[in-house]
C-alpha cells in the first residue's frame, strides 16, 4: 500500500490463534491483507506485528477499529480485578444466590465461585420500593465506611449494586458520587448506568463483570495506544463490541462489558453487509477459527440481537450482544479417546501455542487440521504459522497412537472419524439457532469463513438440508472485515414492566425519544466521521405470569397498544406455536438502538487482481482428497484468487487461498456472484 492519503482503514481481529489485518485505502483502492499468531501475553504485539506483515505505515492511517478478545478472556480464566461491592443492607448474597439452577442439571457434583467473594461484598442501609420509593434513606457515613474497608482489603474496582435503581438511581447516583471522591482511581461502576433493567441478580452480575475486566481492558487499551502512537499512529481508534457496533477507544473503558464477544461479533457483521451487498439477506453464519467455532444468524439483513448471554454458569451477562452460538471446535480443537472408549474433539484446543502437530512447534495431540490435512484437503506447503515442518508420516502416526490404536482403526479411518464427530459438533450448533428457534435452515444460505470454516461448510450444508453456501472472498480475515464495515453503535434498554391494558402509549414515545437523545449526544462526543444516523427499537415482552421474554422489533417510534399486542402475539405463535388470547400481554422492556454510519466500503475491492482466462488456466494441481462420499477421489487444485469472476464447474474442488482452503464436495456446483462470493450450491 503505497498511497499517502488519510482514507485508509485498517480492521484488525484478535484471536484465539491468529491476528487478522485488512488495510483498504477506498480513494485509491489498495488494500492489504495480514495473518500473524497472536501474542497471548499482550495482545498489542500481535497488532502491531500485523501492521508490519501487512506493510502499514501507522502514521499513513486515517481509522483503526479493533476486535479484542481481552474481556472475554480474562472472565474465561478469571484473570481478572479484584472487585469489591457496596450493596443494600440484606442483599449481599444475590450474585451468589443466582436463580434455582446448577452448574451440573444432574449429579450431585458441581461448584460455582463468585466473581466477587463474600467477605468483599457489603451491604448499607437503604431501600427503595418496587415504585422507585425511598423507604430506607441512603446511609451514607455507612457508605463511606464500607469503602473504606474495600479499599483496605486491596480492591481495585468498586461496584454499587442497590435494589430497585433500574427504576430510580437517586441512591446510586449519590453513592457514585462519594465513592469516585474516596476511591482512589477511575474504576467505579454504578449498577444502573450499566444497565437499567429490572431482575438483580442478571443486573448485578453484569455490573460485577464490567469492573472487574474494567482494569484488565483499560491497562490493554493503554497499551495498545502507547504501541501505536510510537510508531505515529494520532487518529480514530475504534473498539468493537459485542452488539456489532464500535465505540470510540476513549469511551469502551467506561461501559468494557460491551466489549464481551467482540470477536464473533465483527464476523456476523462483516457477513450481514456482504449478505446486502449480494442480495442475499438471510444467512447463517458458520465462523470456524483454531479454537473455536460460532454460528450465529441474519435475518432480512439484520443480525439477530440478544441481551441474555450466559457466558458460562452463573456468569449471566444482559447487555445487547450479537446472537451467537460458540462451541469449542477449531481447527485446533484435540481430539482424544475417553475413559469410556468414546472419541471426543474439543472443547480442549491445542490453541497457538504448540498448535496442531503438523505446525511444528512441539505438538503431539491430533487435532481437526492434522486430520484435514493427511486426508489431502489441506496442501502441507502451504500452512501458515508453521514453525519446523514435520512430515506427514508423523501426523499420520500420531493420529494413530492417540485415537487409531484405541479404536482399532487406521490413520485413514482415525482421521476420517475425527471430522465426523466435528462436522456433528459443528451442525448441532447450527440446529441450536435456526431449527430449536422455529427457522427452517432451508430458507437460509450457510455464509462460511474463518480459517477452517470453508473446510467443512459443504458437508455441514449437506447434512442440515441447506441449498446454497456462500464462501466470500477473504474467508479467513472476515472478522476484520467486520470491524472495517462496522458502524457506531450505542444500545439503551429501560423496564417498563406493565401489562399493556394498563399502558399509557405516550410512555412509550417518550422512552424511545429519551433513548434516541442520549445516543445521539455519544455519537457527537464521540467525534467520529458518519454519513448518517439510523435508530432500532425493540420491545420485551411476554405474558403475564410467564418467566421468559420475547424481543418484538416496534414497527414505527410511536407503536399503539393495540400494534404491540398484535406484533408480540405474532411472534409467540411463530416461536411456539400457540394463542394465547385470554392471557394479557405485559410490555417489559423497550430498547433502542442509535447506530451511526460510516462511509460505505466497496466490498469489489477484495477481488481485485488478474485473474485467468478459464477455469482450466486456474487449475494448479491435482491430489487424492478424502471425501465422506466417495472416499479417495483424485481432486482438481485451484487456485481461488485466479479463478475468473465468471467460473463455473462441479465438484470434487480444492481451492486454496492464502488465508483458507475449501473443499468442494462431490456434486456441487460452483459459481461466483457480483462481488466476488464463492456461491456453492449443494447437491441434493
Amino acid at each position: 500500500m503505497t498511497s499517502t492519503s488519510s482514507t485508509r482503514i485498517v480492521g484488525v481481529d484478535v484471536g484465539g490463534t491468529f491476528t487478522d489485518l485488512i488495510a483498504i485505502d477506498p480513494a485509491s483502492g489498495a488494500i492489504a491483507f495480514a495473518k500473524v499468531p497472536t501474542t497471548v501475553d499482550n495482545q498489542a504485539f500481535g497488532v502491531v506485528a500485523a501492521l508490519d506483515a501487512a506493510g502499514v505505515d501507522a502514521r499513513d492511517l486515517a481509522t483503526i477499529v479493533h476486535g479484542t478478545t481481552t474481556t472475554t478472556n480474562a472472565l474465561l480464566e478469571r484473570k481478572v480485578a479484584r472487585v469489591g461491592l457496596v450493596t443494600t443492607k440484606g442483599f449481599r448474597d444475590v450474585l451468589e444466590l443466582g436463580r434455582r439452577t446448577r452448574p451440573k442439571p444432574y449429579g450431585l457434583t458441581g461448584s460455582f465461585e463468585p466473581l466477587i467473594p463474600r467477605e468483599l461484598r457489603l451491604e448499607v442501609a437503604e431501600r427503595l420500593d418496587a415504585e422507585g420509593g425511598i423507604v430506607v434513606p441512603l446511609d451514607e457515613d455507612g457508605l463511606r465506611v464500607a469503602i473504606e474497608r474495600l479499599k483496605a482489603a486491596g480492591c481495585e474496582a468498586l461496584v454499587i449494586h442497590f435494589l430497585h435503581s433500574y427504576i430510580n438511581p437517586t441512591h446510586e447516583r449519590r453513592a457514585e458520587e462519594i465513592a469516585r471522591a474516596l476511591w482512589p482511581n477511575d474504576y467505579v461502576t454504578a449498577g444502573h448506568r450499566i444497565l437499567s433493567e429490572y431482575r438483580e441478580y442478571e443486573r448485578g452480575t453484569t455490573a460485577t463483570v464490567n469492573a472487574a475486566i474494567q482494569p484488565v481492558l483499560d491497562r490493554y487499551l493503554a497499551r495498545l495506544v502507547q504501541e501505536l502512537r510510537g510508531r505515529g499512529f494520532a487518529r480514530d481508534l475504534l473498539v468493537m463490541q459485542g452488539n456489532g457496533g464500535t465505540v470510540a477507544v476513549g469511551m469502551a473503558g467506561t461501559a468494557p462489558v460491551n466489549t464481551v464477544m467482540s470477536g464473533p461479533a465483527s464476523g456476523v457483521m462483516a457477513a450481514a453487509y456482504t449478505g446486502r451487498a449480494c442480495g442475499q439477506p438471510n444467512l447463517i453464519t458458520y465462523d470456524m477459527g483454531g479454537t473455536s467455532t460460532d454460528v450465529g444468524m441474519i435475518q432480512d439483513g439484520e443480525p439477530q440481537v440478544s441481551g441474555e448471554l450466559d457466558l458460562e454458569y452463573g456468569m449471566p451477562i444482559h447487555v445487547p450482544m450479537v446472537d451467537v452460538h460458540t462451541i469449542g471446535a477449531g481447527g485446533g480443537s484435540i481430539a482424544f479417546v475417553d475413559a469410556s472408549g468414546m472419541l471426543r474433539v474439543g472443547p480442549r484446543s491445542a490453541g497457538a501455542s504448540p498448535g496442531p502437530i503438523c505446525y511444528g512447534r512441539g505438538g503431539t495431540a491430533p487435532t481437526i487440521t492434522d486430520a484435514n490435512l493427511v486426508l489431502g484437503r489441506l496442501n502441507p506447503s502451504r500452512l501458515l504459522a508453521v514453525d519446523a515442518p514435520v512430515s506427514l508420516d508423523h501426523v499420520r502416526e500420531r493420529i494413530v497412537a492417540e485415537v487409531g490404536a484405541k479404536l482399532g482403526l487406521g490413520w485413514a479411518e482415525a482421521a476420517a472419524a475425527i471430522l465426523r464427530i466435528a462436522n456433528d459438533r459443528m451442525a448441532g450448533a447450527i440446529r441450536l439457532v435456526s431449527m430449536a428457534r422455529g427457522h427452517d435452515p432451508r430458507d437460509f444460505a450457510l455464509f462460511a469463513f474463518g480459517g477452517a470454516g470453508p473446510l467443512h461448510a459443504g458437508a455441514l450444508a449437506r447434512e442440515l438440508a441447506i441449498p446454497k453456501v456462500l464462501v466470500p472472498a477473504r474467508p479467513g480475515i472476515t472478522n476484520a472485515l467486520g470491524c472495517v464495515v462496522a458502524d457506531l453503535r450505542h444500545d439503551f434498554v429501560k423496564t417498563i414492566n406493565t401489562a399493556l391494558p394498563a399502558l399509557d402509549a405516550a410512555t412509550v414515545r417518550a422512552t424511545l425519544d429519551s433513548q434516541i437523545a442520549e445516543g445521539e449526544a455519544l455519537l457527537a462526543r464521540e467525534g467520529v466521521a458518519l454519513t448518517g444516523i439510523a435508530h432500532l427499537h425493540s420491545a420485551d415482552m411476554q405474558f403475564q405470569g410467564q418467566s421468559h421474554m420475547l424481543t418484538v422489533p416496534l414497527p414505527r417510534i410511536d407503536p399503539t397498544v393495540e400494534e404491540l399486542r398484535a406484533a408480540f402475539e405474532a411472534a409467540y405463535w411463530r416461536r411456539f406455536g400457540v394463542e394465547l388470547p385470554e392471557i394479557r400481554a405485559v410490555l417489559v422492556n423497550l430498547h433502542t438502538a442509535v447506530i451511526g454510519r460510516r462511509p460505505p466500503v466497496d466490498l469489489g475491492l477484495l477481488t481485485a487482481g488478474e485473474r485467468a482466462a478459464s477455469v482450466a488456466d486456474a487449475r494448479v494441481g491435482e491430489r487424492p482428497v478424502w471425501f465422506e462420499r466417495g472416499g479417495w477421489i483424485d481432486t482438481p487444485i485451484y487456485a481461488r484468487d485466479r479463478l475468473p469472476l465468471d467460473a463455473r464447474f462441479d465438484g470434487p474442488a480444492i481451492l486454496e487461498q492464502l488465508d483458507t482452503t475449501i473443499v468442494v464436495e462431490p456434486g456441487d456446483r460452483v459459481s461466483t456472484d457480483i462481488i466476488g462470493n464463492l456461491v456453492v450450491e449443494v447437491a441434493s
